[in-house]
């Protein structure tokens, strides 16, 4: 268990080697700079974008099956096997058939001179081309083919759901920053209007004008003030550090963004309760449609199948008495029909359970697209929220900028306490960071409107 003394001095030494790591010069980024580089570089768009080109060529291979498959082969032999077969001749009956149609002895003979056979096999070789076509399988091929077809696609659209995410992504990393920093620019004149509010009050304490508890009262809240600065200037140095990464560069690069957020000024007239052009609603179509080609994939297992295949070959090698026995081409076709006929239920079960399938993906993508439609919703509905909160810390800040105004008058009078400036002081800064909060909400907000209504990536 470690002590308290200990943790912090831990946490000390965190913030200190974050505030030292090696900076490189700082750049200064708009929000379409920052969406730009994501897209060049973020990791897991690089990977949706692999996964797409995989797909392509995994459609142009399953393409390859309708055409014909051209293979060329050929063998080789050497042997130093060599020798001679040979048959005695002599004096051989001869035979007549008799009245059955038997072959009989007729009691004459018939000289055979005998037979000499030198062979050497040597070098024997044989080479040819085979094609083969697929003529019918059942709807097998077109059923693959579609299914390469629509992954494709699917590919796709999981490409664009990436997309969409990182620039999400980005923009609430880049609308962090700019929080971070305005709520830094807010804590640091804070803290310099409490040293302003020091100065005067100690010097007025020097004269026997106040008492020393007013001092001190200042000094406790010039000591929070300067620890929210302290907060402040770690929230912009570790939103950087995200922002980074969602850029796809090192985390210790140093960058400044565009101190501005571009908030609508109202709802996007594009906005409504469609979900057609999000990239999720195609690809549960698209999953719908592989369990469709799926069914007829299983299908065609049940159906004939017909294959055509020919060749041309050529075979040399083996003398026999000098002289080469096989030196000649060959062309042969052959034609193949199978015709399913019985597997005890195996092949039609598996229909039936793709039927199943199917109709599992068409209801997933009915409640998917239900679920879409209350996202798209609700995004309008936090829309409009965020709108409000705007406008009213707008008032509010406003009314907190004068109500500090007239405390600070009221106090150099003498008609107003210290502590009712303080307070002053006090709302006027939390009023200032509820309207940068505002701000940021509206901005990410608007950004999640979009995605969830399929407009975020053109």
């Amino acid at each position: 268990m470690l002590s308290p003394q200990t943790m912090t001095h831990r946490r000390t030494l965190l913030i200190l080697s974050l505030a030292c790591l090696p900076l490189a010069a700082q750049e200064t980024l708009t929000l379409e700079q920052c969406r730009q580089l994501a897209l060049e570089h973020n990791h897991s768009l690089q990977a949706s974008r692999a996964a797409t080109r995989s797909a392509l060529y995994t459609q142009r291979s399953y393409r390859a099956n309708f055409l014909p498959d051209f293979t060329l082969s050929g063998t080789g032999l050497y042997s130093n096997s060599d020798g001679a077969l040979s048959v005695d001749g002599g004096m051989l009956p001869t035979y007549m058939p008799d009245a059955t149609g038997s072959l009989a002895m007729d009691g004459g003979y018939a000289y055979f001179p005998g037979m000499a056979l030198d062979y050497k096999i040597g070098a024997v070789y044989t080479g040819g081309i085979q094609l083969q076509q697929p003529l019918y399988m059942g709807g097998k091929l077109r059923a693959a083919y579609g299914m390469a077809k629509i992954g494709r696609l699917a590919a796709e659209a999981t490409e664009d759901m990436t997309e969409a995410d990182v620039l999400v992504r980005t923009d609430e990393a880049y609308a962090n920053v700019v929080r971070a920093t305005q709520l830094r620019q807010v804590a640091t004149t804070y803290v310099a209007l409490l040293d302003e509010l020091l100065r005067v009050v100690e010097t007025a304490y020097a004269k026997g004008m106040k008492p020393r508890n007013d001092v001190l009262k200042v000094q406790v809240k010039q000591g929070e003030a300067r620890l929210q600065l302290r907060r402040a200037e770690n929230a912009v140095r570790l939103s950087t550090m995200n922002l980074c990464h969602v850029l796809g560069r090192p985390i210790t690069e140093e960058l400044t963004v565009t101190d501005e957020l571009s908030l609508p000024d109202v709802t996007d007239d594009r906005v409504s309760l469609d979900i057609s052009a999000r990239p999720e609603y195609a690809l549960l179509q698209h999953q719908v449609d592989i369990a469709r080609q799926q069914v007829r994939l299983d299908r065609s297992e049940l159906m004939p199948q017909i294959g055509l295949m020919g060749s041309y070959s050529y075979l040399y090698g083996v003398e026999i008495n000098d002289r080469t026995l096989f030196d000649k081409a060959s062309f042969s076709v052959m034609l193949n029909v199978s015709i399913p006929l019985y597997h005890f239920g195996g092949r039609s079960n598996k229909v039936r359970a793709s039927k199943a399938k199917l109709q599992q993906a068409r209801l997933q993508q009915e409640d998917q697209n239900e679920q879409m439609m209350l996202q798209l919703a609700q995004a309008i509905h936090n829309m409009d929220e965020a709108r409000d909160e705007q406008q009213l810390s707008v008032t509010l800040l406003a009314q907190a900028e004068e109500n500090m105004r007239v405390s600070r008058k009221q106090y150099e009078v003498g008609m107003e306490t210290l502590s009712d400036y303080l307070e002053a002081q006090a709302l006027w800064q939390e009023a200032y960071a509820t309207r940068v909060e505002a701000d940021f909400n509206v901005f990410v907000c608007h950004t999640k409107l979009l995605q969830a209504a399929g407009l975020l990536v053109k």
